[in-house]
């Protein structure tokens, strides 16, 4: 029963940033920017969430495990998310810049701006904060902690208050939020107007290109949001050159999940089940059993990747106008 406990827990925790950020890729693609830069996204407001919260616990130790601080965090990584994103909604949108080699810049931008600065400000390309956000059973009363112990009820209880991250909760409600905005709201329209049928989206007077910061902006402030929350909850809150990987992989949920919150999410806890084998694969009776080394399990998430995008290429659901600079003279 422990080792479904844990199993769960790290399908959680590897599935939440991939949510977040695959939705933060819907918002984007879905005003018409191609955003490759995810990955770039992630990278950066890690290193700007890690650097804010290293600072934080050196001036004061004591609130290394304050949720108060990972909460501000988790806002100043979604707010330099949101600004390196503006690099990629500037040059396309401006410039009219191929989106796809902007974002691929960006990608090779974010590791460079992590290893320099790190050198540069801590003689290290790593920034480890020496913060531990994780919540445990120990922290609730003897209640809570008892009830943690029953047969029936324990599991269940340990699941999702034990060794977990206020950002779990905090990120599936903002992945909610927005979902119903994007598709319920005047604004959420008009976005996804822009990415279908630019022109007419502007005949009624909307703002093409304010829809298009607007999107791309809240993709980044996503994609910051989902790189630091991964390394809080998957990296011990240190912040390198890379997200092993969880950007690509983010991507490609979202085209899996054909541009759907819903089968976006339904995929991110597929591949985040798949993620975490590669930490858990010794603990499991069955699988530890087979002998297969550990870059087996490393590898099955990217191969599942390929493998999937294969059968559904022809079932794209991409809105129509997605890395087609706009053009107002153009009927």
């Amino acid at each position: 029963m422990d080792i479904f406990v844990i199993l769960i827990q790290s399908t959680i925790l590897y599935a939440i940033p991939l949510m977040v950020v695959g939705l933060g890729g819907v918002f984007s693609e879905r005003s018409g920017i191609i955003n490759l830069a995810l990955e770039g996204e992630m990278i950066f407001g890690a290193f700007i969430g890690a650097i804010f919260t290293k600072l934080i616990v050196q001036a004061n130790p004591a609130l290394a495990t304050s949720q108060w601080l990972y909460i501000l965090g988790m806002l100043i990584s979604a707010a330099s998310g949101s600004l390196f994103s503006l690099l990629l909604s500037f040059s396309a949108i401006k410039f009219k810049a191929d989106q796809t080699i902007g974002g691929t810049a960006l990608n090779m931008l974010a590791p460079a701006i992590v290893c320099t600065f790190g050198l540069l400000i801590f003689s290290s390309e790593k920034v480890v904060s020496n913060a531990n956000f994780v919540i445990i059973s120990s922290s609730y009363g003897p209640g809570m902690q008892a009830a943690m112990e029953n047969d029936f009820f324990g599991p269940i209880l340990k699941i999702l208050f034990d060794k977990m991250f206020i950002s779990t909760y905090i990120c599936i409600a903002i992945f909610v939020v927005l979902t119903l905005w994007l598709y319920n709201s005047k604004i959420g329209t008009h976005l996804r107007a822009c990415g279908e049928h630019p022109q007419a989206a502007d005949s009624v007077g909307i703002n093409v290109f304010r829809m298009r910061y607007l999107g791309t902006s809240i993709g980044g402030a996503l994609a910051g949001l989902g790189g630091f929350v991964y390394i809080a909850t998957c990296a011990a809150t240190t912040a390198e050159s890379g997200v092993a990987g969880l950007g690509f992989l983010a991507l490609a949920i979202m085209i899996f999940g054909n541009w759907n919150p819903l089968f976006i999410s339904l995929g991110a806890i597929l591949f985040g089940f798949l993620k975490c084998l590669g930490v858990l694969y010794m603990q499991i009776p069955f699988l530890k059993a087979l002998g297969l080394p550990l870059y087996f399990y490393n590898i099955v998430p990217y191969v599942v990747v390929l493998i999937v995008l294969i059968i559904t290429r022809k079932k794209s659901g991409c809105p129509k106008a997605e890395g087609i600079p706009y053009d107002k003279g153009a009927r």
